[in-house]
């Protein structure tokens, strides 16, 4: 078989599939297909395969060259040097200290690569060549990290000496990652944060200095609670830094009374935090905390009994107060929908029994966390609610409110600035007292 290419006056050119037979003497052509549609490149690539010609992709008979991203690699090396990393991590040059180093400006250039993902992904920069370490795969990844994970305690003193100082802040908050599988010993159950109810996580704190700079981080099971990890920090700080004198900083979760409790048999030991709702409620409900003051005023300094030898200072933020108003008053509207739904089939007889009404009554409070707000009537064959305004409006007075609690004294601490450093914003009573 053979391609014929023939001449066609003004028009193009027939391109015929013919092959040759033989009669006796004679030579017959016999045309087996019209590929005059095609394009002549393709009919001459016909031609060469059907003469026996071997062929290829066009790459195999060019040299490939390719440039690899490296402006991005410049500016996240240029910064580490400057900030002398690779000497934080260890005092002396060696492949593990370059392959840490070339895994965190990894995960600064590309967040979301795992090793395995970052080893493959290096061909694409001069990272892996700049630091020397475009041979290391996974594996040689993965024993770096057990070789970092060995001189942690120093790495974390050395960051320690740099960024803490006697007397100074320190800042801790837990946080959770979920965990896939069922192998790690401190993967379990507990008060997930990535909105993956159900499943195993590990926590981990991290103790920074008063920018937040990060000094330690730690890991914990995953059931542990916030204040459970506070104490083991101060220890840390205390003994393994040797700072002995410090201002623990975290949220009202963090810090409880119990951890203050503790902190005050502590030498040197102070603390900044806030009241939960209930203790901020009670204070309102005293006469202490006024709210109506935050009418001309947004920052209130008192002291009150019950906190003895701290401070005590109160701040609205209006636009958390809107932010909250409003999604309370969406749960409470969701909540009388389904409630509502709920007394259709009680009045309709499809739904009968004190017992079963309320099972069913309370699946809605417990989804919408906003039961309280309601005044609800359960019978054997009846079922009532009622939104309760009184209730409402004494939470809603509260929307917006901080009162952060501290042991450090006002002189102590640096002037306050933003919108909430005029000293008209400041009121100083004691418990029981008039301003």
């Amino acid at each position: 078989m053979y391609i014929d290419i023939v001449p066609n006056r003004g028009s193009p050119p027939a391109i015929l599939l013919r092959e040759s037979i033989r009669e006796g003497k004679r030579v017959r052509k016999r045309t087996i297909a019209n590929l005059s549609a095609l394009p002549i490149e393709q009919a001459e690539m016909i031609r060469r395969v059907l003469k026996g010609e071997k062929l290829g992709p066009l790459e195999s008979a060019l040299e490939v060259v390719r440039s690899q991203h490296h402006g991005h690699v410049e500016a996240v090396l240029t910064a580490m040097r400057r900030l002398g990393f690779d000497k934080l991590i260890d005092a002396k040059s060696s492949r593990e200290r370059d392959l840490v180093v070339a895994m965190v400006a990894g995960r600064i250039i590309a967040p979301e690569a795992s090793k395995l993902g970052m080893a493959r992904a290096w061909s694409d920069t001069t990272l892996a060549d700049e630091l020397g370490v475009a041979d290391a795969d996974e594996d040689c990844l993965y024993a770096a990290m057990d070789w970092l994970l060995e001189r942690q305690e120093t790495i974390e003193k050395r960051l320690a000496r740099r960024h803490l100082q006697a007397g100074g802040v320190v800042l801790f908050d837990l946080t959770s990652s979920y965990f896939e599988g069922v192998t790690c010993p401190l993967a379990q159950l507990g008060y997930n944060r990535d909105g993956k109810p159900g499943t195993l996580q590990v926590n981990w704190g991290l103790l920074t200095d008063a920018r937040g700079c990060p000094v330690a981080v730690s890991v914990f099971e995953g059931n542990t609670g916030d204040p459970k990890a506070l104490l083991p920090q101060v220890e840390k700080v205390r003994t393994t830094f040797g700072i002995d004198k410090l201002v623990m900083v975290g949220d009202r979760g963090m810090i409880s009374q119990v951890q203050i409790d503790a902190m005050r048999d502590l030498d040197g030991m102070q603390w900044i935090t806030a009241l939960k709702n209930g203790a901020i409620r009670k204070l309102a409900d005293g006469g202490t905390l006024q709210l109506d003051l935050f009418d001309a005023r947004n920052l209130i300094a008192f002291t009150h009994d019950d906190f003895p030898d701290e401070r005590l200072i109160a701040c609205r933020n209006p636009d958390l107060a809107r932010l909250r108003t409003a999604k309370r008053n969406d749960l409470i509207a969701a909540t009388a929908a389904e409630l509502g739904k709920v007394k259709a089939m009680v009045d309709s007889g499809r739904l009968k029994g004190k017992a079963k009404i309320g099972v069913r009554v309370g699946k809605v409070v417990d989804k919408y966390k906003v039961g309280k707000h309601f005044d609800i009537a359960i019978d054997d064959a009846a079922f009532s609610f009622s939104l309760n305004a009184e209730r409402v409006a004494a939470e809603a007075a509260l929307d917006g409110l901080y009162v952060i609690r501290t042991s450090v004294a006002e002189a102590d601490m640096s002037a306050p600035r933003g919108p909430c450093s005029t000293t008209n914003g400041w009121r100083r009573s004691s418990a029981g007292s008039e301003p």
